[in-house]
């Protein structure tokens, strides 16, 4: 009897466009306590709602993350982001999470380099909330990009890591569904070219980093030229780090 539910579980998940229907019936059977229980989560999945959001949490570089309603869902790309700002943040140094989220690249920094100091910030207070649960011990403040921070960390930071919305506005139509009504346009929206917050990061972050700090922020593959040419005009020196695998890259912006 158990394994017939579980087929028709699968059966109701795929019929919902559920692409990894086993994968997804496996882990809502495990969290729900009992076959009501089963059953609304499945409901919600079923109408469109993130997996992540129905079991409250995710898994993201490692660390296990709790979710909040109306706020981004960290992507499994944005490890890409993580991986970069690991390998070139200064030992000891101080980082900034900018458009943090539920802190997800905090949280990770934090596993693969336990030496960095860090510190996050959103212009959403529903994002600070859920992040302060999933960084205890880390400053969480909400506000404006670097603008949130105290002022006593104003040309102290050694490395901004943003993970900007940067999905051009007439794009926004053809996201997924659960990405369109279970997610804040503003935490995905980017503007015309998808780069708008970005270029007032680039200002921005000038007078907040020290010399030679370094900006990370993510973007699409085929926003490389543009992102460049933001960041430069700016006054900072680019690289970028493609990847493949994720067909984005992070844009590496030095003082």
């Amino acid at each position: 009897m158990r394994h017939e539910r579980g087929l028709e579980l699968v059966r109701q998940l795929r019929a919902a466009g559920c692409v990894f229907a086993e994968d997804e019936a496996a882990l809502l059977e495990t969290a729900a306590d009992d076959p009501v229980e089963l059953e609304r989560l499945v409901a919600r999945r079923t109408a469109g709602e993130p997996l992540e959001l129905v079991l409250g949490w995710v898994d993201f570089d490692g660390v296990r993350l709790r979710t909040a309603a109306g706020v981004f869902v960290p992507r499994a790309r944005t490890q890409h982001l993580v991986e970069v700002a690991a390998a070139l943040a200064p030992t000891g140094g101080l980082v900034a999470d900018v458009c943090c989220g539920i802190g997800a690249v905090a949280a990770a920094l934090g596993r693969r380099r336990p030496d960095l100091r860090l510190i996050a910030c959103d212009v959403d207070p529903a994002a600070t909330s859920a992040a302060r649960h999933n960084l205890p011990g880390i400053d969480v403040v909400t506000g404006d990009l670097l603008e949130a921070l105290p002022a006593t960390e104003r040309g102290r930071l050694d490395m901004v890591v943003a993970n900007t919305p940067y999905v051009p506005t007439d794009e926004l139509d053809a996201m997924p569904r659960e990405a369109r009504e279970y997610e804040p346009a503003a935490a995905l929206d980017g503007g015309s070219d998808g780069l708008d917050v970005q270029r007032r990061l680039a200002e921005q972050a000038r007078t907040w980093v020290a010399p030679g700090a370094t900006v990370l922020t993510e973007i699409a593959a085929d926003q490389e030229a543009t992102a460049r040419a933001v960041f430069q005009k700016a006054g900072w020196t680019v690289r970028l780090w493609p990847s493949q695998r994720w067909g984005s890259a992070a844009v590496v912006a030095t003082a």
